[in-house]
């Protein structure tokens, strides 16, 4: 491992032992095309953190939604960023996390993570054609109402945009970073636009009063706390993801931190001043947590007559930024199965690059057929059997594990360095391991109204305990072949 370059508290001596396994990890990404930068590192983490949807949640919370903010901004957000920092500049490495937690503990734990991080990404980007449908839907206007339930169109859609992603991570990052950075600057105009609308309201009259910070304090409840490690790791995690990439980052142990100073605080002026303005326009009790932002947007323009072009604009800036998040997390996660090849945990076929390009192709084209196929099953019925359902309830305690890991990295793990992580790290990095705890523990008992929570988390658990002992015996089925070959 690198030492690293910011004082020192974060300086670190490796082991040979990791030395050297660092050094085999870069010999492999000797091969990569270095194509991003610090400005397209911060773009791409506005585009991937900032949810539309979670100014809606927060909105709901009322004015007391700006304690709930700062509570997940210091026990989660700035955690994991400080964590973030520090384990990349310790291993900068192609595969970011899997390589934190192969180093820092070990390749079983590795491979895990990134299993459930490439089955998180699966489910999530299959339900990119059903999402486009719908948003085109929203911008036609009633006239095109059967986008969403015509599964033609849909598997259509579903087709065209994955065959786009693959093709897209197939020429690489040159073309790949301009989609993810399009959809970075769209993300900045919509807030933009939706910070300056209040302004706006109070300066032509149409507003009476806007006090972006005005608060009050929340009571203590089962449902607050529910809220806020929603508010926390759902809304604010997602600054480890860039990460993935450093072997395709010029000088990667410096641009993703530089990347993730420039881009947190402005993920958090969003976050907070974009919940104001819904608060600000939309009463407490109607905000529509599907789409807040067309939502306030009618709102807010209704009176200057100019409301259902901005809104048509705003949809299909949407939709063009939810293909850019979807891409991003496509084209991350198709370097988790390379990167595993290069250990041999899976079949080098998963590791072989493009002749011209340079991309594990092989790869790539198989995060894409899978993405598809879970597609096409919820659309022929599937979607609607409870086995599938939990599946998607399940993804995203699959993505909260990846960060149990890397929050447990610096407590528990990174035995061959010296000194050992500082206080102030493994304090932040306990904050965000409870906080993503807190997540994963609301996630499968839930305090909404099902027919049976016991049995309801019992179903959670157990599909994500059977997935990931699907994933051990992936690993150590690919084990006892390497282990035949090296023998024979």
């Amino acid at each position: 491992m690198k030492p690293a370059e910011s004082g020192p508290d974060l300086v670190a001596s490796p082991t040979t032992e990791l030395a050297l396994a660092e050094a085999d990890v870069e010999a492999h990404s000797a091969s990569l095309k270095k194509e991003l930068g610090v400005r397209d590192l911060a773009l791409t983490q506005i585009l991937f953190i900032v949810g539309l949807t979670w100014i809606g949640v927060a909105g709901k919370l009322g004015p007391s939604h700006v304690v709930f903010w700062l509570l997940a901004l210091v026990l989660f957000y700035l955690p994991s960023a400080v964590v973030v920092m520090y384990l990349n500049r310790l291993m900068p490495l192609e595969g970011g996390l899997y390589q934190w937690a192969k180093l820092g503990f070990n390749q079983t734990i590795g491979f895990l993570l990134a299993w459930n991080l490439w089955l998180y990404v699966i489910v999530f980007t299959s339900e990119i054609g059903l999402q486009a449908a719908t948003y085109m839907s929203y911008a036609l206007g009633p006239s095109a109402a059967w986008m969403t339930t015509s599964t033609p169109f849909v598997a259509f859609s579903s087709a065209v945009i994955l065959s786009l992603m693959i093709v897209a991570s197939t020429i690489g990052l040159s073309v790949g970073k301009w989609v993810h950075n399009t959809g970075g600057v769209f993300m900045l105009i919509i807030f933009g636009v939706l910070l300056l609308l209040p302004v706006l309201g109070l300066m032509t009259g149409h507003l009476k009063v806007y006090h972006p910070l005005r608060t009050s304090i929340p009571s203590f409840s089962w449902y607050n706390l529910n809220i806020l490690g929603k508010l926390g790791f759902g809304a604010l995690g997602g600054f480890e993801y860039i990460a993935i990439l450093a072997g395709e980052t010029r000088s990667p142990a410096r641009s993703v931190g530089r990347s993730v100073l420039i881009a947190a605080p402005i993920i958090a002026l969003m976050f907070v001043l974009g919940t104001s303005t819904v608060v600000a326009y939309v009463p407490q009790g109607d905000i529509d947590l599907i789409a807040p932002l067309p939502q306030v947007l009618r709102a807010g323009f209704g009176p200057f007559g100019v409301a259902g072009p901005l809104v048509t604009i705003a949809i299909l800036m949407t939709l063009s930024m939810r293909v850019a998040q979807a891409s991003v997390s496509f084209t991350a996660v198709t370097r988790l199965p390379m990167v595993a090849g290069w250990d041999r945990l899976l079949p080098s076929w998963f590791s072989r690059l493009h002749a011209k390009y340079k991309t594990p192709v092989n790869s790539i084209l198989l995060v894409g057929a899978c993405s598809f196929g879970i597609s096409l099953l919820s659309l022929i019925g599937v979607g609607q059997a409870e086995a599938f359902q939990l599946l998607f309830n399940a993804s995203g305690v699959f993505y909260a594990l990846t960060y149990v890991v890397m929050f447990a990295i610096p407590l528990f793990g990174l035995r061959g360095i010296t000194p050992r992580p500082p206080v102030w790290l493994q304090v932040a990095s306990t904050s965000g391991l409870l906080m993503t705890l807190l997540y994963i523990a609301f996630s499968v008992f839930p305090i909404i109204k099902v027919d049976n929570a016991l049995m309801f988390g019992i179903k959670i658990t157990l599909v994500v305990v059977l997935m990931n002992v699907l994933g051990l015996g992936i690993l150590y089925a690919e084990r006892r072949r390497a282990a035949r070959e090296t023998t024979g």
